[in-house]
Parts: C-alpha cells; structure tokens; sequence
C-alpha cells in the first residue's frame, strides 16, 4: 500500500469517531512477555472465562511472534473526559464506546482488499456477556471476537510513541487504544 491508500483508512477511522490515528510499521511495535503475565494477576476478573482472555486465546510467545508477522498497523485511540480520574463508571462506558468503532473497522478493511488483517482492542473482547466460554459453548460470534493489545504482549505506551500519539490525554481523561495489524 502505498501513503495515500493509508491517509485513506486513517482519515476513515477518524470519521468514525477515533481522536487519532495513524499506520506505523509493524516490525517497530514492541512486544514483551510483562505485559501478557499482567493478565494472570486477573485485576479484570476475565482470566480464564473469555475465549480471548488468556490462558484460551493462545501461547504468549505465538502470539507475540504473529504480531511481526504482518507488514503495518493502524493504531487508533479514543479519548473521553472524565468527571475525575477515580470516575470508574466513565471509564466503562468510555471502553463500551470504544467497541463499536472497533467493529466498524472490519468491513473497512474487507472493502479496501486487505484479507490478511489481526483486530486488536482495549481490554477483552466485549462482543458477549457473558462469554460463551461461561457456559461451556463456542464462541457465538468468532468473526467478531477479539483480544486486547496487552494478550499479545504489546506494548501499549511504546506503540502510543511509535505512532506520534500521547498514551495519557490529560488530566480527568481516559485513553482507550486499537490497532489493526495488516499486509
């Protein structure tokens, strides 16, 4: 792809109500086994109950590895206030906002050609609650599904940097960040 067709899908994503975003290379997206681990501490109480919560989603280092494996990224953030920065129901229904978006971003790419393309979001995967994993079906909706930056191992901070945007927004802010990896 060359500059214009990217200018193209960022100014698509900023139409459909991203704050930023850019496409960077993905070889300079940092992964890191931390970032993975900090999922088996469990603060969002999704481990193991999500089909792409770890430890289902897969291994660490395949996933890590599959990250590099494509050609660019286009990274995305939402960026809402806050009456204040313990205002944890703003926080939710920021992240709920960020899902649609997200989602938006598939026939995106399909219209474009790009068939080998990796959707990555904030957090778990959103799609059902509860996850059909609870209830010990398949996943009800595996063309939608999707896992967080953090399950493969990325980076968050260092990808916010490599594509010229600011990880923290200001104060009484939250910054929700997406990336869809593709050829």
């Amino acid at each position: 792809m060359e500059n214009k067709a990217f200018a193209e899908l960022v100014d698509e994503v900023l139409a459909r109500g991203a704050f930023k975003a850019a496409v960077i290379e993905a070889k300079s997206i940092e992964t890191d086994r931390i970032f993975r681990d900090m999922c088996a501490a469990n603060a969002c109480g999704m481990y193991g109950k999500c089909y792409m919560c770890p430890p289902d989603v897969g291994d660490a280092e395949a996933l890590m590895a599959s990250v590099k494996s494509y050609r660019y990224a286009l990274v995305y953030q939402t960026v809402s206030e806050l009456e204040d920065s313990f205002d944890f129901e703003g926080m939710t229904e920021a992240k709920k906002r960020t899902y649609p978006l997200a989602q938006s971003l598939r026939p995106l790419f399909a219209e474009k050609g790009i068939k080998r393309v990796l959707h990555l979001g904030a957090g778990g995967c959103g799609v059902c609650k509860p996850c059909a994993k609870q209830s010990g079906e398949p996943c009800r909706f595996p063309d939608k599904a999707m896992a967080s930056l953090e399950v493969y191992g990325i980076n968050v901070s260092a990808l916010a940097k490599s594509a010229g945007m600011k990880y923290i927004n200001g104060q009484n802010t939250v910054t929700y960040f997406g990336a869809v990896l593709f050829d």
